[in-house]
């Protein structure tokens, strides 16, 4: 990965003690190939590749990449299909799905792959490389389910920088590619699931729910919403310093806390953002990543059973090798 930081470091060291298998749901994408090839290498990981074995190996051979040690499962060859379509329409029964549509369902590979981890075949799941962050995102609902007290998916983007002290500069920001509109309540459980996330990476959280209001400044029906749900997110966790509503400046400058909130914990020293909705969350790490030079990993999914995460479809392969490191340094985490 292009710039090192203290989370990766741990991910790395704790994943060679205990090494997992991920699924690649796009197995003979060229960026997924270079990644395998990269994770083979350094013997850590055990990708699981999901595609017909000829077409995963002339691929691999076609773009120049080693993947001898990966395993690649053939969704119109698994010797385990049976059972696992058996166990799909009883994940499925609500939905009345018979054991003919399930075979045709489970033969895409977003379906299969996820069932692979339900299965217990694998640990985790990497997909989007080509499938849309819905197509990820929905399998996993329906057959790996929320985790006990956690009632939404939520995403998280992790955003890295070297900064003028030789160290880098790690924040958090949620949710800016999953929940549109999310109630006081979501807001909550999404601001509790992105410190805890950003834990792993290092950082020590302080939590700013963001507004265009500073403690009472402005007034309407979007302040009171973060306001609202910065208080749930404290009743949940009051071992986190968590403060809003805020607005960024008041949430980042020192300077300017001092003026608009100079006795608030949080002010001038946040490092873990909860946006609104998805409008400003997207577009806030955007601008982030893109004029405020942090590199963007995620978006990183929180609340599920099992560690299943989404790329962007315009990744590249240290995008790739990046998320695979995170997705199955999550399992114990999880677990």
């Amino acid at each position: 990965m292009s710039r090192d930081m203290q989370g990766f470091g741990m991910m790395i060291n704790k994943l060679k003690k205990n090494p997992k298998k991920i699924v690649f749901t796009e197995g003979t994408d060229s960026r997924i190939l270079e990644a395998t090839s990269r994770l083979l290498a350094s013997n850590f990981l055990t990708p699981i590749l999901i595609g017909n074995q000829g077409e995963v190996e002339r691929a691999a051979e076609e773009y120049g990449y080693n993947i001898r040690g990966a395993q690649v499962i053939d969704p119109e060859n698994y010797e385990n299909i049976e059972e696992m379509v058996a166990l799909f329409c009883e994940l499925r029964k609500s939905k009345n799905v018979q054991p003919e549509e399930a075979r045709k369902i489970l033969k895409q590979g977003n379906y299969f792959g996820t069932m692979l981890v339900k299965m217990g075949v694998a640990d985790s799941l990497l997909g989007g490389a080509t499938y849309t962050t819905a197509d990820t995102i929905r399998p996993a609902l329906q057959l790996i389910k929320t985790r006990p007290g956690h009632n939404i998916v939520s995403s998280c983007f992790i955003l890295v920088r070297p900064s003028a002290t030789g160290e880098n500069e790690v924040l958090a920001m949620a949710d800016c590619a999953i929940n549109i509109k999310p109630s006081e309540d979501e807001l909550a459980e999404i601001a509790i699931g992105a410190a805890e996330c950003g834990q792993i990476f290092g950082i020590d959280p302080k939590v700013a729910f963001l507004s265009y209001s500073t403690l009472g400044s402005g007034a309407g029906e979007d302040v009171d919403k973060m306001r609202n749900a910065a208080a749930k997110a404290k009743a949940m966790r009051p071992d986190l310093p968590i403060s809003g509503e805020l607005q960024f400046d008041a949430a980042v400058a020192p300077r300017v806390a001092r003026t608009k909130c100079p006795n608030d914990e949080v002010a001038g020293h946040a490092n873990v953002f909860i946006f609104p909705d998805i409008n400003a969350g997207n577009i806030g790490y955007k601008i982030a990543q893109r004029m405020g030079n942090f590199e963007a990993f995620g978006p990183i999914l929180l609340g599920l059973n099992s560690p299943i995460n989404d790329l962007s479809r315009g990744c590249n392969a240290t995008e790739v090798y990046s998320m695979a490191i995170i997705t199955a340094a999550l399992v114990d985490e999880i677990k």
